[in-house]
């Protein structure tokens, strides 16, 4: 086997690609919101400010045709990686002026969709360079190397943050404020620093990726397709309630995802657990991580075995009623680490086990048909805008509360998941054959 061949086997690009682009899109959306909360703003903007960056993501679809167009995928992949890397290293620069955070939002802002471009690009790589049983082959390996970026950036970067503050510059890590400052520079300079060498190892170990078929050959055509793509979506029985599906299912989980940190960290004297970040970054991004994986193999196997339509309202309570641990670690304020962390992982792991029945409604039911891919991303996109809405009033929300009434007022928000999860249509098989039915699914004679 020669040696370019052997580099570029999907094993030397896959993992290292998906971990990439996990990492830039949790630090933009998720760990930026820790940062805020360390850097003195209060959960309201904190939140607001983090969750706006979710934008690029969820409007992606609008754009991916006209990425489509020019030069090769992994011409994009390499560009996207090293403007975000070295977006982190003048983020990093940028918190050294005065009056920082105008410029610190407007760099945030352009690196997500720098970021979002980097996700159509890397799935543009995988899809069209691997045929379909090679696609299922490393399909388990892409989700898994996904999974790490939130692990190292919401639990690895956070503790850091944390270990810098105290133990190397020597701060308080119960006062937030300008003091801050100092370790979150170093953790973008590493993150920056991880993403440049991701684009140096990509320039030599990931393929170009093919062009896949019906791409648009310009402007006019892209236009076109994006046009027909929307007319077919909005004719398909049903989308009405797949939307509301869409939107609704991860409602609770919404109002959850920012929160959620805050009150780790904030101090029993505003109703929190007073955690530092190091035993956040333990606690939330580390331990609470591993559940979700494990949560959501779990789920998908007991999807594979019972089928979605029978399982998906289950699914649902799997998602929704768990946050009541919150709302008892909220009421009770535990000290106890065992018990905080046994509530997050609780909640962390019936959240993996049942968010995989989102997914997959979207592919057996919203996407099938001539915009198969593209319909998909809309219904990741809606389930984006739903995460963007619920993430800009959650910290204000909270403020206005407290949190244990803002964590009854998450429990109360579940409705709306259980009834659009009721009503959400099936009109295509779900994989599963019937009782009567033999495996090769023939009807079974009279």
């Amino acid at each position: 086997m020669r040696t370019a061949e052997y580099v570029r086997s999907p094993l030397f690009w896959v993992p290292s690609g998906y971990f990439t682009m996990a990492l830039g899109y949790v630090m933009l959306t998720s760990v930026t919101a820790i940062m805020f909360k360390n850097l003195g703003m209060d959960n309201g903007t904190a939140a607001q400010y983090s969750s706006l960056l979710i934008l690029a993501y969820t409007v992606k679809p609008l754009f991916a045709p006209f990425v489509e167009m020019y030069r090769t995928k992994k011409f994009f992949v390499l560009w996207a990686q090293v403007l975000i890397g070295a977006g982190f290293a003048g983020v990093a620069l940028a918190m050294s002026l005065p009056g920082y955070m105008t410029l610190l939002m407007a760099l945030f802002f352009g690196l997500s969709f720098i970021g979002a471009t980097q996700d159509i690009a890397s799935d543009g790589v995988y899809v069209t360079s691997l045929d379909a049983r090679t696609q299922s082959l490393y399909c388990g390996l892409q989700s898994l190397s996904w999974n790490v970026g939130p692990i190292v950036a919401s639990g690895g970067m956070v503790y850091l943050s944390g270990y810098l503050h105290t133990q190397v510059f020597g701060h308080d890590p119960k006062v937030f404020g300008p003091d801050w400052i100092a370790s979150w520079r170093l953790i973008f300079l590493l993150v920056g620093a991880v993403v440049l060498v991701m684009a140096a190892w990509h320039a030599r170990t990931m393929p170009d990726g093919a062009r896949a078929a019906g791409t648009p050959g310009s402007m006019r055509d892209a236009g076109r397709i994006l046009l027909d793509a929307f007319v077919t979506l909005f004719r398909k029985r049903g989308i009405w309630r797949m939307l509301a599906f869409a939107f609704l299912f991860r409602l609770s989980i919404g109002l959850l995802e920012k929160i959620g940190p805050f009150f780790m960290v904030d101090p029993a004297s505003k109703g929190g657990l007073g955690l530092s970040n190091e035993m956040l970054g333990l606690v939330y991004g580390t331990y609470g991580l591993a559940a979700v994986l494990l949560g959501s193999l779990l789920g998908g196997w007991y999807v594979a075995r019972r089928g979605l339509k029978a399982t998906l309202f289950v699914l649902c309570c799997a998602v929704n009623i768990p946050n009541l641990t919150f709302l008892l670690m909220s009421m009770y304020l535990p000290s106890s680490l065992l018990l905080i962390t046994a509530g997050v992982v609780i909640e962390k792991f019936f959240f993996g086990f049942g968010a995989v029945g989102f997914m997959i409604y979207l592919m057996q039911q919203l996407a099938p048909g001539k915009y198969t891919t593209t319909h998909y991303a809309f219904g990741t996109g809606v389930m984006g805008l739903c995460g963007l809405v619920t993430g800009v009033v959650s910290g204000h929300l909270q403020e206005w509360l407290g949190y244990v009434h803002y964590f009854v007022f998450v429990m109360v928000a579940t409705i709306p998941s259980f009834l659009a999860t009721w009503f959400a249509p099936f009109y295509h098989d779900d994989g599963v054959a019937a009782p009567d039915a033999p495996a090769d699914g023939k009807a079974v004679p009279a």
